[in-house]
């Protein structure tokens, strides 16, 4: 059996494909699979070597942020490029929680793309989270931002303002932490590689757990029977 010849749309997207006898597919198939195995392996040790070094340190700062939460504290979230994406998941999961849950109040502010290009144009693309940190954050406030390098020079300078501001602030990296880590922020969990992809799998799961345990600790679930 051979794949189906003349076929463009294959011929573009599977060109491996093309004349390949039965066995020859199988074979491309068990290398599929095994490399999705070896992936799938390779997340759950980084998972499991991230929460065994830093499990104390996202408690904590889920306790911290539970508690700003409980002062009627907003989420702020940043990231840039696949770390948006995270940012913009985190801070929907928080506003639009399962039934049962409170729903928390959360800025996307990767999302607003009218300050983000106009701070961009006219002041300069490092400030376009400053700028917004500025007009939305209060003391009580949580800022988060997710940089795989831990070296995004936007957020580098809007953490050095909320910190000037009394915020609640956890950053999210990968790699040795970069300059991030330097900051003195409150909490700084860092995911331990230099593979793009793994860091954010792990980076994925780290928000979530956040989320999982502040709902938790939070004291209108605790009240609940």
């Amino acid at each position: 059996m051979t794949a189906q010849k003349n076929d463009p749309f294959s011929d573009f997207l599977y060109p491996f494909l093309d004349n390949q006898e039965q066995g020859s597919l199988e074979a491309v198939l068990d290398e599929v699979r095994a490399s999705t195995l070896q992936k799938a392996a390779e997340i759950a040790t980084m998972r499991r070597n991230f929460f065994t070094e830093q499990g104390k340190i996202l408690m904590a700062a889920a306790q911290s942020m539970a508690a700003a939460f409980g002062l009627g504290g907003q989420l702020l979230t940043m990231g840039n490029g696949g770390s948006a994406t995270d940012a913009q998941d985190m801070a929907a999961d928080f506003l639009n929680p399962e039934e049962g849950k409170p729903a928390l109040h959360a800025i996307r502010l990767a999302t607003e793309m009218g300050v983000v290009t106009a701070v961009g144009n006219d002041v300069g693309f490092d400030n376009v989270f400053t700028r917004q940190v500025i007009a939305y954050g209060r003391p009580d406030d949580i800022l988060v931002g997710f940089s795989t390098s831990g070296q995004s020079a936007n957020l580098l300078a809007a953490f050095g303002q909320a910190q000037k501001m009394g915020l609640l602030t956890v950053g999210i990296t990968g790699y040795d932490g970069g300059k991030m880590v330097k900051l003195g922020l409150d909490f700084c969990l860092t995911v331990r590689s230099t593979y793009i992809p793994r860091i954010q799998e792990v980076h994925a799961t780290i928000y979530h757990t956040l989320w999982t345990l502040v709902h938790q600790i939070l004291p209108s679930n605790r009240e609940k029977p």
